[in-house]
């Protein structure tokens, strides 16, 4: 999902309104490095070192789904068989299925909740929207009945005649459906109109099984719009049945090239798997022109496949330039990257270049973090204002150089977190939002010799004055967080991680620990304890103090220097020094002394300095008179009160 930025505003008078109570805050030692229970004891599926136990299971849906896309009344009509293998040690009696696209029946629970000014996923005023379940039927051991499912909101139950075994038992689901595609899907797909036809980008298009794991059993919140997905992994084979003048992409591969391409596009297409230049497939030029598509018959079927995955999504148009490019990812394997826009987007300094934003980006995460599983990704230009899916991304129509590059190492970042280290978006939107916005960073640090790059792009005290007004902390699920602090969601989790990398623990140990995680839960399902488990042990550190502290509360940071003192009133002989943890989150400390006779030390002290007190005093071994201490003098942490950072030091 496109992500928030925090704008960094020079807030003074709630700076200095929070500077006249910030001494009042309780600061709990005991609290932050005492004992620590985490959602769930380790055990045979999840062990304490944070990987995958031994026992480790997750459930499996394999998909084939035929769907048609009608223009005359903007609907898509579906047949979906589901594959469902049931790897836990339970036996099942039903299954749930997500029925997403009833967030836009106008009597679910997303409309009922959208406030009265509206936010950014309102979801009113689309009256035909929802699912429409035309036949549900299940297949179990060769013998296949109808189901009478029970509708209950956004999910779906399906009752079982025979329960399902455990540990390897398989059944099949078909599901016959349609549903009116909304204008705006609240930010996550749509139909934009172009002078060249709509743009319709489809997701959250078929019945999805609800997963079911270990921690929770059925995982069964509704889709109420902010929160997203959490999802099984597994095979999807389908086709798309759409007018036969569109052009349709998709995540995945494309199966039947010579069905729907003419031969010149079949060729640019192969030329463009060679080449790290952007190749046009269909320029602007060629758009609507009768021989830009192989035949004249009303429809044609586009076969996707894509293997091991989470979701698809797909889009099609009569207006889509299209142009693509080869991404070479570190084991020696090609992909290729590819963009889908209308004339409205085109041009060098926007949508010209979407196809080298996305290449860039895929090698970059693939070099630095996982090697992108799949073949191919697909930008597409329309409603959305950013969203995300496996091997498909949707980007707003009109944004441009920075912004485009923004959105796209973003939301293709995605497929790194939640699509390869699957995550609980619905419960946890932090441990995707987050870590993408993390990732993003260096990205844009590598892209093209730091085109973009700013060194300000992320300063931590950029994200004070949402601090300062914060009151939820980054465990509250998404649908209960206030909808001025969801972007914090992004951007705390990014600066906490900066500090960890930057402040706690070092670059190296990091970055290990951190590709540990990602290696260790690829294609997995990993709780949040998994991860501070994981980063504890690869890091060889306990930061226990900081999972708490930084995700389970709203705290803030106040580091302050209260004193100094000269060892019997001689500078010669030393100086005492005392700094203060007044906030509730206690961090590392860089203390700035500039001396008299003009020269200026840096003393670093270790986040344990505050395991026992709210205060510490450390002897500085001066030769001359102190000029001034500042704390944290490089802006480094997102202290809320800058006003006791620095002490000047009286003659």
């Amino acid at each position: 999902m496109f992500r928030i930025t925090v704008i960094a505003a020079c807030l003074c008078a709630t700076l200095s309104s929070f500077a006249q109570t910030a001494d009042t805050l309780k600061y709990n030692h005991r609290e932050l490095f005492g004992p620590v229970n985490w959602d769930f004891p380790p055990n045979e599926m999840r062990s304490s070192s944070g990987k995958p136990g031994p026992q480790y299971w997750q459930n499996r849906a394999d998909y084939e789904i035929r769907a048609t896309l009608s223009e005359r009344d903007t609907s898509v009509t579906g047949q979906v068989l589901i594959s469902y293998t049931n790897n836990s040690p339970d036996k099942l009696d039903y299954l749930w299925l997500q029925l997403d696209q009833n967030l836009f029946d106008p009597n679910s629970r997303g409309a009922a909740t959208t406030p009265i000014s509206g936010d950014r996923f309102d979801v009113k005023g689309f009256n035909r929207g929802g699912y429409h379940i035309s036949s549900v039927s299940v297949i179990y051991k060769g013998v296949a009945y109808t189901a009478k499912p029970v509708l209950s909101d956004a999910r779906m139950q399906v009752r079982l005649k025979t329960p399902l075994g455990a540990k390897g038992d398989k059944v099949q689901v078909k599901v016959n459906y349609n549903f009116a595609i909304p204008v705006y899907g609240a930010d996550r797909m749509g139909r934009l109109n172009t002078k060249n036809g709509y743009v319709y980008e489809i997701a959250q298009w078929y019945p999805r099984m609800c997963v079911y794991d270990d921690i929770e059993g059925w995982n069964t919140l509704p889709y109420m719009g902010l929160g997203e997905f959490y999802l099984e992994y597994g095979n999807f084979d389908y086709y798309i049945t759409a007018p036969s003048d569109m052009v349709v992409v998709g995540s995945g591969d494309l199966q039947n090239p010579t069905e729907v391409l003419t031969s010149k596009q079949i060729s640019r297409l192969a030329q463009a798997r060679n080449s790290d230049k952007t190749v046009m497939i269909i320029n602007p030029e060629e758009i609507r022109q009768p021989g830009t598509r192989p035949t004249k018959i009303p429809n044609l079927t586009w076969h996707f496949k894509m293997l091991n995955s989470r979701d698809i999504a797909w889009a099609a148009s009569k207006a889509f330039i299209w142009d693509a490019a080869r991404v070479n990812l570190p084991s020696g394997r090609k992909g290729i990257a590819m963009s889908a826009y209308p004339v409205e987007s085109a041009g060098i300094d926007a949508w010209g270049r979407s196809t080298e934003y996305l290449k860039r980006s895929i090698e970059i995460y693939s070099q630095k973090y996982f090697e992108y599983p799949w073949n191919s990704a697909v930008n597409v230009s329309g409603v959305a204002l950013g969203m995300e899916y496996p091997g498909i991304i949707f980007c707003l129509a009109n944004f441009k150089k920075a912004q485009l590059w923004g959105d796209v190492t973003h939301e293709i970042g995605h497929n790194w977190f939640p699509m390869i280290v699957g995550s609980n978006e619905r419960k946890f939107m932090w441990q995707d939002e987050g870590f993408n916005t993390f990732i993003n960073e260096y990205a844009t640090q590598m892209f093209n010799n730091g085109e973009y790059w700013n060194a300000a792009t992320r300063p931590a005290r950029a994200i004070v004055p949402a601090l300062i007004k914060n009151n939820d902390p980054l465990m509250t699920p998404p649908e209960a967080i206030s909808l001025s602090e969801y972007g914090l969601y992004y951007n705390k989790t990014a600066v906490g991680l900066d500090i960890l990398r930057t402040e706690v623990i070092g670059p190296e140990l990091f970055d290990y620990a951190f590709n540990q995680y990602i290696k260790n839960w690829a294609f997995k399902h990993p709780q949040p304890s998994d991860f501070f488990r994981s980063m504890n042990n690869a890091a060889g550190e306990d930061l226990n103090w900081f999972w708490k502290g930084w995700f389970f509360t709203a705290g803030k940071v106040d580091q302050a220097v209260t004193s100094v003192k000269y060892v019997k009133d001689d500078a010669a002989q030393g100086a005492l020094i005392t700094i203060e943890n007044k906030g509730e989150i206690p961090m590392p400390v860089t203390v700035q002394i500039v001396r008299t006779d003009g020269k200026t030390d840096t003393v670093k002290l270790p986040v344990q300095v505050w395991q026992r007190d709210a205060s510490w005093t450390f002897r500085y071994p001066s030769t001359s008179a102190i000029k001034s201490v500042s704390i944290d003098p490089d802006k480094r942490l997102p202290d809320v009160n800058s006003g006791n950072n620095v002490l000047v030091v009286t003659p």
